[in-house]
């Protein structure tokens, strides 16, 4: 997910999609504990995404306080 669709997105819709990156997340440590896990490099995207969401959610919450 490009730092273009996160900004398009409300706050709301973004702390769901923050929720099911990291259930995500969670599924593919087991998966990796368990030997199961095929796609290595979905950690690295799903954390890129984690951190950018966080992000925008941080700068938002900077901008309202400031306002």
């Amino acid at each position: 997910m490009g730092i273009v669709d996160i900004r398009s997105k409300s706050s709301q819709e973004l702390h769901e999609i923050l929720v099911n990156l990291r259930k995500e997340f969670v599924n593919l440590v087991f998966q990796k504990k368990l030997g199961q896990l095929s796609n290595i490099s979905r950690f690295n995207l799903i954390r890129k995404s984690i951190a950018r969401i966080l992000t925008v959610l941080n700068e938002r919450r900077i901008e309202e306080k400031n306002a």
